[in-house]
């Protein structure tokens, strides 16, 4: 069984038991979403950074720790979750999450996002994929992966203060958000752990309730435990753009998958190695970097993702998870 961070007997539990920590752990993801997306705005305001770097920096790595805790817990026992986590955290904060958010409101893009970011993630997705291609990501692989995690920190900070351009621009930010820094930092911390601590009971409810019907470790790492694992990213998404800070939507999802995979799947692979499953390099690798280039594609057409193309990712998402269960049971290829 897939040890959570609050070490609660899964395993012993009834199945109604199960439903209802399913419906506890939603409650506190959309709880901490909401928190921790305002106290991000908060942050943004009082030190004129500009919303963009915060969904790249503390929003991504707030909203990653589900997929670093769970992700470090399964390695050892359960290598298949781990790397599955990552991959279908991944794939499905591009699909399904973007793919609400541009169906709740059209994401309008900045520029920034569009030269920088997302080019780097599509990089970063290359370069993870060529290290899954030989079997396995050693330690020293992700040795590589984490110092290019400080590399890409060191990037997003120096380019952190408002200049006077058209880019740069905290207009739009209610006063709501215009909160003192200490508690801008409360609310970040209190969001984070609402959203963490709901993860990790509603992953914990999932994957029990899937070992009891049978499925495998991998395919329940590529969905029940990735789908699980982002609902911080959909929560926070989704408060983001309710809240009018699309930036930090948009922001948000680039910065969590560089996070996992260079601080989550690097932490892991310098401490245990992470072993890849041939079939992972049939349907998931191809369909994440296949997701990345859309999303640069998405992101340049008149700079905002619109309803239609939040739409389209969605179908994408339900395609990419049939080929993936089709390839996992043995018959795709």
């Amino acid at each position: 069984m897939l040890l959570t961070l609050i070490e609660l007997p899964f395993a012993e539990m009834h199945l109604i038991l199960l439903l209802l920590l399913l419906a506890v752990g939603f409650f506190a993801l959309a709880s901490g979403g909401d928190i921790l997306t305002s106290g991000a705005a908060a942050v943004s305001v009082n030190f004129k950074i500009d919303p963009i770097v915060v969904g790249l920096t503390v929003v991504s790595i707030a909203t990653s720790l589900p997929e670093m805790a769970t992700s470090f817990m399964a390695a050892k026992d359960s290598p298949g979750i781990a790397l599955g986590n990552i991959l279908g955290s991944n794939i499905a904060n591009i699909a399904l999450i973007l793919g609400i958010a541009a169906v709740i409101a059209p994401l309008k893009i900045k520029r920034r996002l569009i030269r920088r970011e997302v080019p780097i993630l599509i990089s970063m997705t290359i370069i993870f994929s060529l290290f899954a291609m030989g079997g396995g990501f050693s330690r020293v692989e992700g040795l590589i992966l984490l110092t290019l995690t400080v590399a890409y920190l060191i990037h997003v900070v120096c380019g952190a203060k408002l200049k006077d351009s058209k880019e740069s621009s905290i207009e739009g930010i209610d006063e709501i958000a215009r909160k003192t820094t200490k508690a801008a930092v409360f609310f970040i911390l209190i969001g984070g752990i609402l959203l963490a601590l709901g993860a990790e009971v509603l992953v914990g409810a999932s994957v029990e309730i899937a070992m009891r019907m049978g499925a495998s470790e991998l395919f329940v790492g590529l969905t029940i435990v990735a789908i699980g694992t982002s609902l911080p990213e959909l929560a926070a998404s989704v408060a983001a753009v309710r809240a009018g800070h699309g930036d930090l939507c948009a922001g948000n999802i680039v910065g969590s998958n560089i996070f996992n995979m260079l601080l989550v799947g690097g932490g892991v692979s310098a401490v245990l190695g992470m072993e890849v499953r041939d079939e992972l390099l049939l349907v998931e690798f191809p369909a994440l970097i296949l997701l990345s280039g859309l999303l640069l594609w998405f992101f340049r057409s008149g700079h905002v993702v619109s309803r239609r193309e939040g739409v389209s990712l969605l179908f994408l998402y339900v395609g990419i998870l049939s080929l993936s269960a089709l390839s996992q049971f043995g018959y795709l290829f």
